[in-house]
């Protein structure tokens, strides 16, 4: 019997912008190959390829359009998975010993949420057994198990997630974030133009910015690193790999402006409406964030089946009034309310413009 391998030399992430072509994972596969020559082992997670997960959204909508959660999560998680055997074969190409655990084979075991799931079980037995034949493990992002081995899904964009269930688990001591900017902006600079590159990050600062919208990190996959002591390296998802931002227990304070357009805030009518609606959502998993300013509440990242959830829920439907765009100085924390996609890059820009230089601290939220 092969004897379980000491925690990897790292968990990294590769994004799904990285892959845009099956090249893509060849030029991976190389650079991947020069790190274990270098590290040893690594155990590497991948989102989908671009535009996977909703071209198989858009065929199971053609076929239902009101889909069960259990079918949609078994579905949209393939996604993942043609992408970790795709690298996989460019690892074998590069004379490299790689294996990949989907969900039902990695240890993780959620509850039934199927679309939402909140992790119950998180074993490192299979990935540690894994790491002790091969040079690296590909897991596909996102994926789990519930108790009867049904296929569940840990949420949008919870690739991030998968690697720090991982490294917490393995006893991992970093985890590399690979994306298409080298690490967190004071906004996102694929809207605003000037943004200024954050090198160092406190757990609670990302963990904010993630709860606002910004395109940083999984909110939980933060808490779950701060928790661990894990340190988060944001890196370019390509050559040369710049590290951008690291983030860890330091950190000073931060100024910075969010933006995502496909975060809505809706209109609940009454405060009392909205405070039920914030909590619904936060106990479905929906990312939200209740707002002072009237019965409203942010839908952070949208939610694609909010409609049906809320006559899940025999709540009434809400009157979506504009896109969050939010303003961070320190400690104060202000967001406003664009009307439409154009008004809200033109605010996020103007805002971004008067920052001050010298915000103070952060609160956490």
């Amino acid at each position: 019997m092969t004897a379980p391998a000491a925690a990897p030399a790292a968990v990294l992430k590769f994004g799904g912008s990285g892959f845009r072509s099956p090249e893509s994972y060849n030029e991976l596969a190389d650079a991947l190959a020069r790190r274990v020559d270098a590290e040893g082992p690594l155990v590497v997670v991948v989102s989908a390829m671009t535009g996977e997960t909703e071209e198989l959204r858009r065929r199971l909508h053609e076929v239902d359009p009101c889909p069960a959660e259990a079918t949609t999560a078994g579905l949209l998680t393939m996604a993942g998975t043609i992408g970790a055997h795709l690298l996989t074969a460019a690892l074998h190409r590069a004379g490299r010993r790689a294996t990949v655990l989907a969900g039902h084979q990695l240890g993780i075991v959620t509850d039934s949420a199927y679309m939402r799931s909140r992790v119950k079980e998180n074993d490192p037995g299979p990935v540690l057994r894994a790491l002790a034949e091969h040079d690296m493990v590909v897991l596909p992002g996102g994926q789990a198990v519930d108790e009867h081995g049904r296929p569940t899904w840990l949420g949008e964009n919870s690739s991030d997630l998968t690697a720090l269930l991982v490294a917490a688990s393995t006893g991992a001591e970093r985890c590399e974030i690979h994306s298409d900017v080298d690490g967190i902006h004071s906004a996102d600079p694929n809207v605003v133009e000037g943004t200024r590159l954050l090198p160092r990050v406190s757990y609670d600062t990302a963990a904010t910015l993630a709860l606002y919208g910004a395109k940083v990190l999984h909110r939980r996959a933060v808490q779950l690193a701060k928790k661990h002591g894990i340190a988060i390296v944001c890196r370019l998802g390509k050559a040369p790999f710049t590290t951008g931002t690291v983030i860890d227990g330091e950190g000073g304070p931060v100024s910075g402006v969010i933006v995502d357009k496909r975060s809505v805030v809706l209109d609940h009518r009454t405060a009392a409406a909205a405070d039920h609606a914030h909590s619904v959502y936060h106990a479905e998993g929906i990312g939200s964030v209740r707002l002072e300013s009237g019965p409203y509440v942010a839908v952070i990242g949208g939610c694609p089946n909010l409609d049906q959830l809320h006559r899940r829920h025999d709540m009434p439907p809400a009157r979506p009034i504009g896109i969050p765009v939010t303003e961070l100085s320190g400690s104060s924390v202000t967001t406003h309310i664009a009307e439409d996609e154009t008004a809200a890059e033109h605010l996020a820009q103007k805002l971004h413009e008067n920052l001050p230089t010298t915000p103070g601290r952060l609160h956490s939220a």
